[in-house]
């Protein structure tokens, strides 16, 4: 978690002083409990709440603390003491360490996760209105890298539109996954402390109880959660690459806004980089990072250890933060996007009519010929054309006119035949069923 790449709002999710704030609402909350079970005096739980709750937690007195007891947990609930006064020593009664942390983690993990719902919703929304706009927008579709069959520049946009609304389906249910809550004292068993707190406190914090806790927080819960992270990075990183190689010069069908003043190249004048979708490409790797740690955390012995706790630490604040900025750039760049609808026409046109090539291959076999015959006839004519444009970089033959002048393909087809498989409309007619499939409206 760098400023460069940290929004605020995200960022302060982590900063000591809201997770000291959380530990104390936890404790507080706690403290309500117990009163009402009668474990500790009424006049206490409302003494913690009106001092603790006015208190400003002193992050470097903190430390100081810690320095010397070796705890963090000790530490704040010494640093609170202070605050508090006598009636500090009915804090935390009957809990452990891992409730404050455990519960404090899922709360700001529930917290991140609402905020990276808000950001896709504004991805999709900014998908959506581009993918409209273009939905008509006929561009080559590539297969290897290579021209295969038209589509539309709105299909390519849809197709990226519902992959981040599979990934927000799954955002929902990695927050549910972290949103429990955990206060069932040493090795989990509540021999200390009712389970009642444990769902007040739950329930105070917009969380539910965990069903059996061993102390911590199980971690398949955060593996799941940090996976979908990863998820969410990799679809960010597949649309930041479609639009790198559509900026490529030799393609150029699109590009990120390039605003005035801006430069490309420090020594290059000329240049227009897609700067923007290769830093979303490098975010991408940062948050998939996250991942493999978040799985290996998963295996704690017995009912606790704290082999995660320093992963998490880093983990938590990296990803969140890091995928919070690099969906709102995305989002930015699909917003701002440059596309040129006559350089998609222009390029798939320099290749001669191949891109019609499958029409007439089905076209033959309709007609009587062998599939086997049919690609033999279609590919000796596409190669003449292939091999013209890789020389000149634009072919200077026509497929169509080579077909009309093969004996063999006239044997099976009229010229109107012909002609009428070099159609582009036949190829973007279901854009219309796409766009209602997707957003259910055309």
């Amino acid at each position: 978690m760098i400023p460069r790449y940290s929004r605020q709002e995200m960022a302060d999710i982590w900063s000591p002083e809201t997770k000291f704030r959380i530990w104390f609402e936890i404790e507080a909350h706690a403290c309500t409990a117990l009163a009402e079970l009668g474990v500790i005096p009424k006049e206490a739980a409302e003494t913690i709440w009106e001092r603790g709750g006015k208190a400003e937690f002193d992050v470097a007195r903190i430390d100081e603390i810690e320095r010397e007891v070796k705890h963090d947990v000790i530490a704040f609930l010494t640093h609170l003491g202070e605050f508090i006064g006598d009636d500090s020593r009915f804090v935390h009664q009957g809990m452990t360490s891992s409730d404050v942390l455990d519960t404090c983690l899922n709360v700001q993990l529930v917290r991140a996760a609402d905020l990276l719902l808000e950001d896709m919703d504004k991805l999709l929304a900014a998908l959506k209105r581009r993918a409209f706009e273009h939905k008509n927008t006929i561009t080559i579709g590539r297969s290897h890298g290579i021209h295969a069959e038209p589509t539309t520049f709105g299909v390519k946009l849809a197709q990226a539109y519902v992959e981040f609304e599979r990934c927000r389906e799954r955002l929902v249910l990695a927050r549910k996954e972290v949103a429990t809550c955990a206060i069932s004292g040493a090795v989990g068993t509540f021999a200390n402390i009712d389970p009642r707190v444990e769902e007040h406190v739950a329930k105070s914090l917009g969380l539910v109880p965990e069903p059996v806790s061993t102390q911590v927080i199980p971690r398949d819960r955060h593996a799941m959660f940090f996976a979908v992270l990863g998820v969410v990075a990799s679809s960010i990183e597949r649309l930041a690459t479609e639009i790198r190689h559509l900026q490529r010069t030799e393609v150029l069908e699109a590009e990120e806004f390039f605003s005035k003043g801006q430069k490309g190249s420090s020594a290059m004048p000329h240049k227009r980089n897609p700067i923007l979708t290769e830093n979303l490409t490098g975010l991408a790797r940062i948050v998939r990072m996250a991942v493999n740690p978040a799985m290996e955390n998963v295996a704690l012995w017995h009912e606790r250890d704290i082999s995660h706790s320093s992963v998490e630490r880093m983990i938590g604040p990296d990803a969140t933060v890091t995928l919070d900025f690099a969906l709102v750039r995305l989002t930015n760049v699909v917003d701002n996007l440059l596309v040129y609808p006559e350089r998609m026409l222009g390029n798939m046109n320099r290749l001669g009519g191949l891109v019609h090539s499958q029409r007439i291959l089905l076209a033959l076999t309709q007609a009587g010929s062998s599939r086997e015959d049919a690609y033999r006839l279609v590919q000796r004519n596409a190669m003449k054309v292939w091999d013209s444009y890789q020389i000149a970089g634009s072919a200077t033959v026509d497929f169509l006119e080579e077909l009309l002048a093969d004996a063999d393909v006239r044997k099976f087809l009229s010229e109107e035949e012909i002609r009428e498989r070099f159609d582009l409309g036949y190829h973007t007619k279901h854009a219309d069923t796409i766009f209602k499939r997707v957003f259910s409206e055309s």
